[in-house]
């Protein structure tokens, strides 16, 4: 069973920065999609970052500069480093696997997901 624990959330000014981690454990596959979403209130759940398990990486157009995702495989951690943060960014973020390649950013066939973290960016 594949289980994600996000950390890091928290409020913050425009303008400032914020690390968010996710603990993954009990995937043991070769190939999989691991994602941060995000959904603000009111709004459905989008993909901000993601990163396949050949290494490539893929950004949401809105966070493309800002936002870079990475991950510690010796730690089975996974990490979004987030910088220049504006209002629009607020929203409950969440980490998540799928045991698949290829559009990652897509929020289907993620089949495990965290309990999320809330990122709140004030003006």
């Amino acid at each position: 069973q594949v289980q994600l624990v996000e950390s890091g959330g928290g409020s913050v000014q425009a303008g400032g920065s914020l690390r968010l981690s996710c603990a993954v454990s009990g995937y043991t596959g070769s190939r999989y999609c691991l994602g941060w979403f995000r959904q603000a209130p009111g709004k459905g759940r989008e993909g901000v970052a993601a990163i396949e398990s050949d290494g490539s990486t893929s950004y949401a157009d809105s966070v493309k500069g800002r936002f870079t995702i990475s991950q510690d495989n010796a730690k089975n951690t996974l990490y979004l480093q987030m910088n220049s943060l504006k209002p629009e960014d607020t929203a409950m973020y969440y980490c998540a696997q799928k045991p698949r390649a290829g559009s990652c950013l897509r929020v289907v066939f993620y089949n495990y997901w965290g309990q999320g973290t809330q990122v709140t960016v004030s003006s």
